[in-house]
């Protein structure tokens, strides 16, 4: 028997459009703390890292000077804490799966495709908005921010899963839609397709892909390829 194929996705704007509830959560936290709140739009340039750098990349916006405040180790992680307990209570009030999603997910199992999440979302949140918006049972392993030492852009973090999936960096593939995810995949040496309205700020013509996607829409075609 052959060895099995893997495709590894990233999970905000790739899986699920998720900006909504972290922009929600984003704003809660600003209020409390006294920083200027964002809209769903502007979230979606400051997503991809993690909370506590969405946090930094946030106030790092309104001026230089402000900061030097997060960097106070206690206030950072106060802002980091208070996010992920409201997002994490309000995880699916408005995020949806991101068009052509679940049709995928239903063709690549029928393929016995090996799949897993790379995200740089907490493990436990991800794990919990997988479940609760109903595409967890499709993945074999979920691998968030903190279950490594390290998390993407290093290319260990998808390699890593790859190994415990008992796959083959040759037969693999990620999908995503950010630098951070194309830069892991090119480094980890495996192709990745990008969603072309991603969670980033920058220009798609900036971000290394081998595919560029809308969304899941026939997107068989192009994994059918590597097959």
């Amino acid at each position: 028997m052959s060895q099995q194929y893997t495709i590894l996705f990233d999970l905000d704007g790739t899986l699920v459009d998720t900006a909504p509830d972290l922009m929600r959560a984003h704003n809660h936290v600003m209020k409390k703390f006294g920083y200027p709140t964002k809209s769903t739009e502007e979230i979606r340039n400051l997503v991809g890292q993690g909370a506590g750098a969405m946090l930094g990349r946030s106030i790092w916006g309104q001026a230089k000077k402000e900061f030097g405040k997060v960097q106070d180790k206690n206030v950072k992680e106060a802002m980091v804490r208070d996010f992920v307990d409201f997002y994490g209570k309000n995880i699916v009030n408005e995020s949806t799966l991101i068009k052509g999603v679940k049709d995928f997910l239903i063709w690549a199992k029928e393929k016995n495709i090996s799949m897993g999440v790379c995200t740089n979302k907490q493990e436990h949140l991800a794990v919990d908005l997988l479940k609760k918006i109903g595409i967890y049972d499709f993945f074999e392993y979920v691998a968030g921010h903190n279950t490594f030492d390290y998390c993407k852009p290093d290319p260990r973090h998808l390699t890593s899963v790859i190994e415990i999936l008992n796959g083959d960096i040759k037969k693999s593939l990620m999908i995503g839609d950010s630098e951070t995810d194309a830069n892991a995949a090119k480094n980890a040496g495996i192709p990745v397709i990008l969603l072309e309205d991603g969670y980033t700020e920058k220009k798609i013509t900036e971000i290394y892909h081998n595919h560029l996607i809308k969304d899941f829409v026939g997107i068989e075609k192009i994994v059918s390829k590597y097959l």
